[in-house]
């Protein structure tokens, strides 16, 4: 498993509940464009449409710039392919008021492209102060426990 991408503020602006797996429907230079490590997450979602789920707002930028067909946007909607079940699963509980489909990474299996994304609730601000206090404070103990030894 090889990782392209991850969603640093997923954790940071929403608490996850549970993370789902499905695949992405995407053009070749699209894929060549994400191994080389050409994509973005920042300000990513997955919106569920017509009984589809689709990646919205993810930045691939074009592998060759010159050999792009015009009309080539690099934000456009991405296809999410899961199952059925899940899909109505996931309808079911997005319909909760709050909660949100956020992309956490986009890594690939045999060659695939996978995205992970996970069902989250919004955190307040003070939720946010906590982690960085916890982060903080794990960062001093790591810190002193180094130069001891």
């Amino acid at each position: 498993m090889k990782t392209y991408a991850i969603n640093k503020r997923a954790t940071f602006d929403y608490e996850i509940l549970e993370k789902l797996e499905g695949g992405l429907v995407l053009a070749g230079y699209e894929v060549k464009s994400i191994k080389t490590g050409h994509i973005s997450l920042k300000g990513a979602y997955v919106t569920i449409k017509e009984n589809e789920a689709y990646l919205t707002n993810a930045n691939i930028p074009a592998y060759q710039p010159r050999n792009m067909p015009e009309s080539y946007d690099p934000t456009r909607y991405r296809k999410v392919l899961i199952h059925k079940k899940e899909l109505k699963e996931l309808i079911g509980k997005i319909s909760q008021k709050g909660l949100t489909l956020v992309p956490i990474k986009v890594y690939s299996i045999r060659g695939l492209i996978k995205l992970e994304f996970g069902i989250g609730k919004g955190k307040k601000k003070f939720d946010k102060r906590e982690d960085i206090k916890k982060k903080d404070s794990k960062r001093k103990i790591e810190r002193t426990l180094k130069n001891k030894y």
